[in-house]
Formats: structure tokens, sequence, C-alpha cells
């Protein structure tokens, strides 16, 4: 087995959507899937009731796209091969393969997706689950399964692997909506006084 039997489900799951058992909760936006159950997206107030002893993987937004933390992933998937992002102090790599500007390929680009064609910024295999899945599909030669040698490689791996996102990909890392982000977001701008004063008025010379 290369892949474990919840893996095709979650990345086929849509997030992000109104719970519809707590409609009318703060925090009832389904962004929460367990890997036992493999019953689609739930919220928060789901897993205190319904999965509250369940492995359950936590997803997330950047660039309106789905992200996983490296360090909720790696417990139970080997990321190996997989490109992976520092955004806001936090490890992630995306879901599912990304749509991506039309035409060449930019000069310097030396590291492509074998599946999508995707630039990377390491030199990678995949750049998102998805992509390796198909890879595995296609090849079989990476798999999923973590063995004893990828958990010890992981710290390795943090130290080798920090990389930043491209400056039109930045954004902030969310749980969802705006008061749920997980990091401090960006202060607003500051706004200074547009309205000038009026200069003096000038009286007109006084003619005798």
């Amino acid at each position: 087995m290369l892949k474990p039997p919840w893996l095709e489900s979650l990345l086929s799951t849509s997030f992000f959507t109104i719970c519809p058992r707590h409609n009318d909760s703060p925090r009832n936006e389904s962004n929460m899937y367990c890997l036992d159950c493999m019953s689609g997206a739930f919220c928060f107030y789901c897993r205190s009731s319904r999965h509250k002893d369940h492995p359950v993987i936590q997803i997330r937004r950047s660039s309106y796209h789905d992200v996983v933390r490296v360090a909720e992933i790696q417990k139970v998937l080997d990321i190996s091969e997989v490109q992976t992002y520092v955004i806001n102090s936090a490890r992630v790599l995306f879901l599912n393969e990304r749509p991506q500007p039309k035409g060449p390929v930019g000069k310097g680009v030396s590291h492509l997706c074998e599946i999508c064609g995707r630039s990377l910024l390491d030199p990678f295999r995949f750049c998102s689950l998805g992509c390796k899945l198909e890879g595995i599909k296609k090849n079989g030669e990476a798999s999923f399964v973590l063995s004893n040698k990828n958990e010890e490689e992981i710290p390795q791996e943090r130290e080798g692997m920090q990389r930043r996102l491209p400056t039109m990909e930045k954004e902030e890392l969310r749980e969802g909506r705006q008061q749920d982000m997980m990091y401090r977001s960006t202060p607003p701008p500051t706004h200074s006084n547009s309205r000038r004063r009026k200069g003096i008025p000038q009286r007109a010379p006084f003619v005798t």
C-alpha cells in the first residue's frame, strides 16, 4: 500500500463551507477532516462533539488555496519530494495542484513539478500532495507510507527546507474567516490628514 485509505477523500473534499449542524455559530466553517471517519469536512464544534478522540487534520488557506501545516501532516504521511513553503512562520504544503499563468516558463526556472509543470523553488518532484498522488499512480516510484527512516529525517528537513513563497503569492495563512487568522495580520496603514488647510484669504487692495 503506497497511500492511506483516507488520502483521496481528503484531497477531493470541499472545505470552508458553512457547517449545516452549526449554521448559527460563530466558528462554523468546515475546515477539519477526520482520518478515521473519512466523512467529509466539519467545523470546530463537530470536532468537540463527534470526533473528540479521533485523529483530525485542520485545513487552512493561503491565496485562496487549501494548505495543511507540515507539523500536522508529517505525522501521518511521508511528504518527502513535495515542495513546502513558509508562510507567516508556519511551514505548509498545498493539498492540490494550483492554476498557473499560461505561457512559457520564466528564465532561471530549473525545477518543475513532474505532474503539472509548476515551477518549484527547490529540487523537489511535486508541488502538492495531489500531484504526488498522481505520480504514485503513474509510476509507483514514490510513497506516502511513513517509515522509521522518514521519522528520523524530519528534524533535518525542517532546517533545510525553509522557503518562502514568491512575493505575488504571499498572504496571511488563515483558518477561514478573518477573525480566525492564526497569526498577526498586517496592521492597517495610518491615514494622514487628507484635508489641507485653506490659505488665508487675500483681500483686494483698497483703491482710493
